[in-house]
């Protein structure tokens, strides 16, 4: 799955109405990625992974600790690819994430339950990024 079919996924999944914590948008990736070739599921994994590594940044998780700063960069990603694209060009527009703590926890595993229903075996993820926090050791450098 490439950048673009991984932002195009996201924004067919996303529901018209309010999602608190992405809990609707995270059972229809999960959804989706069931009827898919586990290639994708894979894939997803991959650009989940990447886009959150991206935002592992100590301009935008210096004040949030480790769970929180992982689900609100989720909560950034969920938003979509045009909310993640001006968080990256602006630091400032993750602070309504952070400061309001905004979550989308439930994404992080949509891949992993697709994985699970289409195999029936756990899947032990290893993506060429890791999404936890502080991993983007060039973006916690001084």
């Amino acid at each position: 799955m490439n950048e673009d079919a991984f932002w195009q996924l996201i924004e067919e999944c996303r529901p018209p109405a309010p999602d608190p914590d992405a809990e609707l948008l995270a059972a229809a990736v999960t959804e989706r990625l069931v009827q898919s070739p586990l290639s994708l599921v894979i894939g997803f994994a991959e650009q989940l992974s990447w886009a959150l590594y991206r935002l592992d940044r100590k301009e935008y998780g210096h004040n949030l600790s480790d769970d929180p700063f992982l689900y609100t960069r989720a909560a950034v990603v969920a938003a979509g690819r045009t909310v993640f694209d001006s968080v990256l060009r602006d630091p400032a527009a993750f602070a309504p994430y952070a400061n309001d703590l905004i979550w989308a926890e439930s994404l992080l595993y949509a891949p992993d339950q697709a994985y699970v229903r289409i195999t029936r075996e756990e899947w032990d993820r290893d993506t060429g990024y890791s999404y936890e926090s502080h991993s983007n050791t060039e973006g916690w450098a001084d």
